[in-house]
């Protein structure tokens, strides 16, 4: 399979493991870039550069494929010591990064001189067009459906990806909703060249997380996820469960007047990492797409992905076609 993106990253699929905080660890990136996917390691789930450095260098040992690095730039007052991040990404040998967050133009003269491909996660066409404008080689678009921060602006994809068609000129791929062949085959009508799947490997094989996470994921539905945070313009959608309900009960209480402190004991990174990796279900708010309703196994990645590219090729090749004959 032959896309823009394929060409830009260097790999077999047009498909990309989001960056997922306390998941993107290299036994997941390497297994999706083994697939032919692009795997990537979450570059800020590691407490130190120096840690991200170790990290790479083990995702090198576990493949001899490409891989990225995520980095989430937060804001100014609570920033982590990106040069450091970067030049751990480069000097591990690293040549493509998905940034996130605040935008990454300040950074940008550092990884494009160091060759590296960036690809920025956008809700919006607006920041989609500044990305490209400060020289993002790629955009990841995210729309209203995704787990995690799918923006203000609460649009879906099937608007908000033709609409990142008519304006940019720089490949883009979808992100949020998606699971499958269906998924790859819709989101490519729509003007995207690939797409970027959170939820979906949180429930494979290789996801470093606990099983009661990925059982979670497999029983739920489409309508078990929830937008907290949105008093705060900070909007994320999660798993229904306990914490989220005593967030939804502190916010409705709280108003406008709500802040971080008000709900930060339920939703601090130290809090999940008790439900990723220890399965405590309730202990706090943890982020899920509402794809969750797409998923119904849990397979390795190189099952998933080959899987996704058959179905793929089973829709164009016999589905689509019979639109056409005569």
């Amino acid at each position: 399979m032959k896309t823009r993106i394929t060409e830009l990253f260097g790999i077999r699929y047009p498909i990309i493991q989001g960056g997922m905080h306390h998941v993107g660890y290299a036994e997941l990136a390497s297994a999706v870039s083994n697939a032919g996917g692009l795997g990537m390691i979450t570059g800020l789930t590691q407490p130190t550069p120096e840690d991200l450095a170790r990290e790479i260098a083990r995702c090198h040992q576990m493949t001899d494929m490409p891989f990225g690095v995520n980095l989430t730039f937060l804001p100014s007052f609570n920033a982590p010591p990106y040069l450091e991040y970067i030049d751990a990404i480069i000097q591990g040998g690293v040549t493509a990064v998905e940034t996130a967050g605040r935008s990454p133009e300040q950074y940008m003269p550092q990884l494009k001189a160091a060759g590296i491909k960036v690809i920025h996660k956008c809700t919006s066409v607006r920041h989609s067009l500044k990305a490209e404008k400060i020289g993002c080689d790629a955009v990841s678009v995210d729309g209203f459906e995704c787990g995690g921060h799918p923006g203000e602006d609460d649009i879906p994809n099937f608007i908000l990806l033709p609409r990142a068609a008519d304006e940019l000129t720089i490949p883009f791929v979808a992100s949020g909703g998606m699971a499958d062949g269906r998924s790859l085959v819709a989101a490519m009508a729509l003007g995207a060249e690939g797409m970027n799947m959170g939820t979906r490997f949180l429930a494979t094989k290789e996801a470093p997380i606990h099983d009661n996470v990925k059982r979670a994921i497999v029983e739920a539905d489409e309508l078990q996820t929830r937008l907290i945070m949105r008093n705060l313009r900070n909007t994320e959608r999660v798993m229904n469960n306990a914490a989220v309900q005593e967030i939804e009960r502190i916010e409705k209480e709280k108003g406008e007047s709500e802040t971080i402190d008000d709900i930060r004991h339920l939703v601090t990174g130290a809090k999940g990492r008790l439900v990723l990796q220890e399965g405590r279900m309730d202990e706090a708010a943890w982020s899920c797409g509402m794809v969750a309703g797409l998923i119904h196994d849990v397979p390795s990645c190189d099952e998933l992905i080959q899987r996704i590219i058959a179905e793929t090729e089973s829709i164009v090749r016999q589905r689509l076609t019979r639109f056409l004959d005569n």
